[in-house]
């Protein structure tokens, strides 16, 4: 079954709302330029209410922030796992995997073949691969599919998270195309940015489970 990731999460009935509904994963974006960013101590509070509401795995969400300070947002929230959206080489990665003993997974942009024909330097749990933009993520687009399915063609067992664009209108045909391992989602939930809809996130959840 195709794992969801609803990402941007900032307020706290949303926080329990999410979790309920049965996602696999919450992303907390703490990113300061991002219309989603989350304030470090607002987040043991959003993180807490989402695990008293649900199995939902926390996720961090960092654009080249310092190891220290991804580090420090962390221990402090007890982040699962830390999502990497900024100008990293792999290198970074294994180091940060070291500093936290937690998954690190890395976001590629996609809007060309150049851009998937080296996943294989990632020594990474999951790649997500989302739409190029300056917002790096988040921008409610989606990209060429057939570059993910391409990309999951090339690289069998590496775990492909599928974003950009993806809506409760959308996702199932996304599904049916890619087979990623989980999909993620934002803009498409949402009526304003980091305010989630209840209604889309139900039909959203409804559609991937329904796939």
């Amino acid at each position: 079954m195709t794992k969801i990731k609803i990402c941007g999460v900032t307020l706290p009935d949303d926080a329990a709302r999410v979790a309920a509904a049965g996602v696999d994963y919450i992303g907390l974006n703490f990113w300061p330029k991002s219309k989603r960013y989350l304030a470090l101590e607002r987040a043991p509070l959003i993180a807490g209410i989402a695990r008293s509401s649900g199995a939902a795995q926390i996720v961090g969400v960092f654009v080249d922030a310092d190891q220290d300070e991804i580090v420090e947002v962390a221990r402090a929230v007890e982040l699962d796992a830390i999502q990497l959206h900024g100008d990293e080489h792999p290198e970074d990665l294994l180091e940060l995997a070291k500093a936290t003993l937690l998954p690190v997974w890395k976001a590629i942009p996609t809007g060309a073949e150049k851009d998937i024909a080296n996943l294989d330097q990632w020594r990474t749990d999951m790649i997500l691969l989302d739409t190029p933009s300056a917002s790096r993520g988040g921008a409610g687009r989606p990209f060429d599919w057939a570059l993910a399915r391409t990309a999951r063609a090339a690289f069998p067992k590496q775990q492909i998270m599928l974003a950009g664009g993806l809506d409760p209108a959308n996702v199932a045909i996304a599904i049916a195309q890619v087979a990623p391992f989980a999909v993620d989602v934002a803009t498409g939930v949402e009526v304003a940015p980091g305010v989630k809809d209840p209604e889309k996130l139900a039909a959203f959840v409804a559609a991937v489970r329904g796939a």
